[in-house]
Parts: C-alpha cells; sequence; structure tokens
C-alpha cells in the first residue's frame, strides 16, 4: 500500500515537472553569523530532508521572488526558514521569501527563537515579526484577561540571617536593596557594599535584599559588619510592558512579604532610618532614597535616540513616578553634582561613587596592548555600551593593531541579560575579544590593559569602572556621559570621545603615545586620592544618617559669619570649656539652627589614627532640653572613625548624663583641668566598634 501511495505521488509530480520529495530552504535574510547559526539550528530539526541555502540577493521584492521562482521551479518547498532579525536591507528577501512558500515559513527572530506565522494568530505573527521575544508574546494584562493562566507569581518565603551583635550603643538603620550586595560583580554592589562597611562603624545595619532564582549567593563578608540580612526571593512579573501606569521595572519588585518583614523590624528593633536603594523601589518609603541613576534622565536619552512610542511611554512613566517618589523621602542621595542640578530640589545631595584606594594600586603597565571592558549586562546602558564598541568602533582598528585584544567583563549572567536587552542569542563571537562572566578580582585585569574603554551612550551618576582604572593608574578612553560628574579634563585625565570615529581615534593616539597615555593616568590617580576615597565618602553616608530629625533644625559647617553668635553662646554657657572662636575654624566646628540662627555649636580636633577629641558642645540657655547637644555629638559620632574623647566638669550631671546616654563612659580624670572656677575634669570615651 504504501509503494502504490508512493507511486502514484511520483507520478503526480511528475506530471506537474516537480521533485515529488519535498526539499527545505534556509534564508539568509539578516547578520551572517545569525543565519548561519539559523541554518544549523534548522538541519538539525529536519535532519532527513535536501537542504538549500538562499544568500543575500539584490534588487527589488518581485525581482527576487521571479528569480527564486526560477531556481526551485522543479522542487516542492515543505518548509523554509527566514531570518526576521530587524535588518532592514534584507526586507525585500524577506517579502520574497513569503511570497514563494506562503503557508511554509518558518520564523526566526534575532534571538532565534522560531515560530510558524498564521493568519488564525496574526497578532502573535505579527508581534514575533516585529522583535518581540516569543515568551512575551502572548502576555495579556489581569485587567483585560482576568482569567489567564499566566500570571506574575510573588514567593512568599524569606530567609533571615543574623551578623554581628547589635549595641546598645549604635543607632539602628534599615537599607533596602533591589539585590545581595556581594559578590561585588558590578559597580552598584560595589557602592552599597562599601559605604554600608564604613557606615557600620557607628551604626547597626539591617539589610533587606531581593535575591534571584539561581544566583548564587555569599553572605559571609556583608554579615560581618551587618546586624542582621533579611532575603526575600524577587516575585515572577508575568505582564505587558505596556500595560501598566508604573513602570515595569517597579511592579516587578511589589512584594507584600518584603513590605510586611520591613514594618516588623522597624517596629521591633526600634530602627531609627529606613534607606532605600534605587528608584525602582521607591514604592516602598523610608527616610533616605538613593538614586543610583536620575532614571528618567536614561530613559530619555534612550526616547531620543529610538524616537518610538514604546520608548516615549517608558520616559512618560518614569517622569511621573519618579517625580512623585521624590517628594516622599526626607533626603535624596544622587552620585553626582550634575544630578542634583537635574532634579532641582533643595533635599538633594550628592554622595559620588568611590573606590578602595589601598586595595587598586598603580602597577606598571605591561608590553602587550591590551583593552579592557568592564561593564555587567545586568545593567542595560552597557549593553548598549558594547555594542557601541563592537559594531561601530572594534572594526575601524581591529585591523590596524593587529596584535591588539579585547576583555570584556560582562557580569554573572551574561546571555540572559543580553538576550533581555538585545533579543539576540549571544554577542558575535570575535578570536580577538575575550568574554568573561564573573570576576572575583578585577585588578590583573587592569595591570593587563593599556587603555579602560567606556563607550557608555546612555548613563546617569558616576562610573565605579571608571574610578577603579583611575586608582589603577590606567588612562580612559570615554564618551562625555561615560565620564561625567568626576571632574576630569579631555586630554590631562581622560580622552573624552563620543562618535565612533573619534572613539577609535582616541584609542589609536594614546596606544601610539605613550608618554601622554602614563600623563593622563598619573593625573586621574591624583584626583581619586582627592575625591573619591571610599573613607571619606563613607563618613558622609554616616554624616547624612546622623542628621537630626526634629523640624526646623538643621546642622552645617560653621564660618566666620557665625562665630558672634558662638562667643555669645560660649559666655552664656559657664559650664563649658572657654577656647577662642575663632580658633575652632583652625579645626572642625558644626552649628546647629533654629529658626536660621544659630542655637548651639560644637568643635572637635582630630589626634591621628582615626582619633578625635571634642573641644567644646554648648547650646544657648533658651534652646536646652531640645535634642540640640546631642544631635551635634551625634554627627561628631558619624564621621569619626576611631574613638572619640572629651572632658567634662565634674559638677556638670546634666553633661556626663548626656553623653553617658551616648554611650561615652569615663575612663579617669584630670585633677585642676578647668581653670574659672578651678575644677577636676572627667575624661570620657566612645568607642562603638
Amino acid at each position: 500500500m504504501k509503494t502504490l501511495k508512493q507511486e502514484l505521488k511520483r507520478r503526480l509530480f511528475g506530471l506537474l515537472g516537480k521533485d515529488p520529495e519535498a526539499v527545505v530552504i534556509s534564508v539568509c535574510s539578516g547578520d551572517a553569523a545569525r543565519a548561519r547559526a539559523m541554518i544549523e539550528e534548522f538541519r538539525r530539526l529536519v535532519p532527513d530532508r535536501r537542504h538549500f541555502e538562499i544568500g543575500p540577493q539584490e534588487g527589488g521584492v518581485w525581482r527576487i521572488y521571479l528569480k527564486l521562482r526560477r531556481e526551485f521551479r522543479a522542487y516542492r518547498i515543505g518548509q523554509a526558514a527566514v531570518l526576521f532579525d530587524g535588518d532592514g536591507a534584507h526586507r525585500p528577501l524577506r517579502i520574497a521569501a513569503c511570497l514563494l512558500a506562503p503557508r511554509r515559513i518558518l520564523a526566526f527572530n534575532k534571538g532565534l527563537e522560531r515560530h510558524h506565522p498564521r493568519l488564525s494568530a496574526w497578532i502573535a505573527s505579527w508581534l514575533f515579526l516585529r522583535g518581540v521575544p516569543l515568551d512575551r508574546i502572548f502576555l495579556r494584562p489581569w485587567w483585560l484577561c482576568p482569567w489567564k493562566r499566566d500570571r506574575s507569581v510573588v514567593p512568599t518565603d524569606c530567609r533571615i540571617l543574623e551578623g554581628r551583635p547589635v549595641s546598645p550603643l549604635r543607632p539602628r538603620v534599615a537599607v533596602l536593596s533591589p539585590y545581595f550586595p556581594y559578590p561585588l560583580s558590578h559597580g552598584g554592589a560595589v557602592r552599597i557594599f562599601h559605604l554600608l562597611r564604613e557606615a557600620a562603624r557607628r551604626f547597626d545595619i539591617f539589610l533587606f535584599a531581593f535575591t534571584e532564582s539561581g544566583q548564587p549567593l555569599e553572605t559571609a563578608p556583608v554579615l560581618e559588619f551587618c546586624a542582621r540580612v533579611i532575603l526575600v526571593p524577587k516575585p515572577r512579573y508575568r505582564e505587558p510592558r505596556w500595560s501598566s501606569l508604573s513602570p515595569p521595572e517597579v511592579n516587578e519588585y511589589r512584594s507584600p512579604v518584603m513590605r510586611r518583614l520591613l514594618a516588623a523590624a522597624r517596629r521591633e528593633h526600634a530602627i531609627a532610618l529606613l534607606q532605600v536603594e534605587y528608584t525602582q523601589l521607591a514604592s516602598y518609603g523610608g527616610d533616605i532614597l538613593v538614586e543610583h541613576d536620575v532614571t528618567f534622565d536614561l530613559y530619555r536619552q534612550l526616547h531620543e535616540q529610538r524616537r518610538t512610542l514604546a520608548s516615549w511611554w517608558d520616559l512618560a512613566r518614569w517622569r511621573r513616578y519618579e517625580r512623585r517618589a521624590l517628594r516622599r523621602f526626607r533626603r535624596v542621595v544622587v552620585m553626582s553634582g550634575k544630578d542634583a542640578g537635574m532634579l532641582g530640589a533643595p533635599h538633594v545631595v550628592a554622595i559620588p561613587n568611590g573606590v578602595d584606594l589601598e586595595r587598586f594600586r598603580p602597577a606598571p603597565e605591561p608590553e602587550a596592548v591590551g583593552l579592557l571592558f568592564i561593564g555587567s549586562f545586568r545593567h542595560f546602558p552597557n549593553v548598549i555600551a558594547y555594542r557601541f564598541f563592537a559594531e561601530e568602533v572594534w572594526p575601524l582598528i581591529r585591523d590596524e593593531f593587529p596584535g591588539m585584544t579585547v576583555t570584556v567583563v560582562a557580569g554573572p549572567g551574561l546571555l540572559t541579560f543580553w538576550r533581555e536587552a538585545t533579543g539576540l542569542a549571544a554577542p558575535s563571537p570575535d578570536p580577538r575579544i575575550r568574554m568573561l562572566e564573573f570576576v572575583r578580582d578585577v585588578r590583573p585585569l587592569y595591570e593587563e590593559a593599556s587603555l579602560v574603554l567606556v563607550p557608555t551612550l546612555v548613563s546617569a551618576g558616576t562610573n565605579v569602572k571608571v574610578l577603579e582604572a583611575m586608582a589603577m593608574e590606567r588612562a580612559v578612553v570615554s564618551t562625555s556621559s561615560g565620564c561625567a560628574g568626576l571632574g576630569l579634563t579631555h586630554g590631562a585625565s581622560v580622552w573624552i570621545a563620543d562618535t565612533p570615529e573619534d572613539f577609535a581615534a582616541g584609542i589609536r593616539r594614546l596606544i601610539r603615545d605613550p608618554d601622554l597615555r602614563r600623563s593622563m593616568a598619573k593625573a586621574a590617580r591624583r584626583q581619586a586620592e582627592q575625591h573619591f576615597d571610599w573613607r571619606r565618602l563613607g563618613a558622609e553616608q554616616r554624616r547624612l544618617w546622623a542628621e537630626p530629625r526634629p523640624p526646623g533644625v538643621a546642622v552645617r559647617p560653621a564660618g566666620i559669619p557665625d562665630l558672634e553668635e558662638i562667643a555669645a553662646i560660649q559666655a552664656a554657657s559657664p559650664e563649658a570649656s572657654n577656647w577662642r572662636p575663632e580658633s575652632y575654624l583652625e579645626h572642625r566646628c558644626l552649628v546647629a539652627l533654629n529658626g536660621g540662627r544659630v542655637a548651639g555649636f560644637v568643635a572637635w580636633r582630630e589626634l591621628g589614627e582615626g582619633e578625635c577629641e571634642i573641644l567644646n558642645l554648648a547650646v544657648a540657655p533658651a534652646l536646652r532640653r531640645q535634642g540640640l547637644a546631642r544631635t551635634l555629638v551625634r554627627q561628631v559620632l558619624a564621621v569619626s572613625e576611631g574613638p572619640v574623647f572629651l572632658e567634662v566638669r565634674k559638677s556638670n550631671r546634666a553633661a556626663v548624663n548626656l553623653y553617658e546616654g551616648l554611650g561615652f563612659q569615663q575612663i579617669g580624670t584630670r585633677p585642676k583641668y578647668y581653670p574659672h572656677p578651678p575644677e577636676d575634669g572627667i575624661v570620657m570615651r566612645f568607642q562603638s566598634c
């Protein structure tokens, strides 16, 4: 029976002039490397058929169609694989292939996902051909399809890890992060880790962080300085990107479990302050919001490049959400003065990113010429930056320097984040480009490099990778946005270029001029030493956490115009020390303002090895017992790194009680220390760690 059927089939197609056995064709209508991968995948899917490959064609749709029809007149096409990767140059070939075998098309997208276009499912087919990943094509918003099966999933479990013991001498602060800040695989983790470690000198930290499925966690380094770490799995968000008024990045982190744990911890552990890292978590509320990027500025830059309805909708949502979020926090921290000016609000303060100057020390340059790109693909601007370099800059210099290599550190899960950002399966391979995921210690890579590349087209804040290169004395070629906010000067401490041609010219110039390259690197190291040491920035973080909470009270450094009021307060406080007010400005002095007038002051000096000594503390008599003295002392404790000493009159029980309540301990006496009237001084010391 089977033989008879085959014979009839052979005779029928013989009358039509066609081969009775169906063939399959692969249409290379896109990037050559991607097309080759599609062909190999198609051969694995259909191994028992004769395969034909159709390369790029010239001419219009009908010309290509007629040519293909002549070539395949003698064949019956069983299936045709066609690449739809968005390359407009191959659009006529795609249309011609669809006309040639309209019901036999197997479409491949940029990520080499495949789909059979059907009129019966024209919306899904249209979305697929437009480049929407297959995983998201069939998503429907909950408000339109309440019966849908593919719903968002919010985990209900959590992990609570105990760190160092809490102390009654240290105020307690909660920090909320969208990820666990270790390992130090990207700039955000580096910043959070180092600033929390510095702040832990004076505060007990309760860290709340989201985790992702399959993410390896190394908690020990963080538990060394955090009192407690609370880990909550990140929700699995399954809604179309366009379907919500809030940005989807915000919706991805909505977790009733996290909200409940935060409220319980603040209530049970008397947590004085909540700091929220990243704008997408601002809906949780709190006291301080850290904007690692001014997010609506990132989407503004993207919209200016793309000019699509989707990019406009992303920008509109982020601008609306972010501006509302800023008003909910007592303080907003940004990465640079540029970002602070962009937000234009009085409660915004800049604490820039920093670098560990002890760990990142200068090293001699290697003999081999190597370029280094560091940027986690988790942060989509780094994907855009890498594509700018690999697709537009690298081809201009690749053949000119045959021995040059490029090392790329893209962070863990690079292929996952690459696919999410580009829709492509993987970066195009190049034998001279080494792609690395997580690297525990990047210092050897800086040592191997001649130049560090920061080809960032979309950026805000300040880049940690630039700071590390500065500390390692490696010259940097960067776009304007890549090195913004760091005080670097083109041609002196950095090479700035914003077009592919200028970027390639900068690399070319610095590779051929080692003297200029080294002088720029040394100037950049000096800039890092002066402004970007984590220890100094950590003191700014502690000072921010110790800011006074009572309304109408502000604390700032004292200046010459304040000396008259400081002298009056000191004269009205005979129990305090009696120094020349002018001498306070030779050391460090803060004033507390109430209603815009100086209500009190504290002066102290550094003794070396992190130690300091409070010289004098006084509050105007009419404004005492309102917490001003406590606020001023806490500011000193927040910025000091080691023990803090002071002397107080033995008879001044109010001051002794104040200091003991803040954690000072009596360690000795100094006979006849105070002259007017003569009295012993009690020596006290504060040391929290």
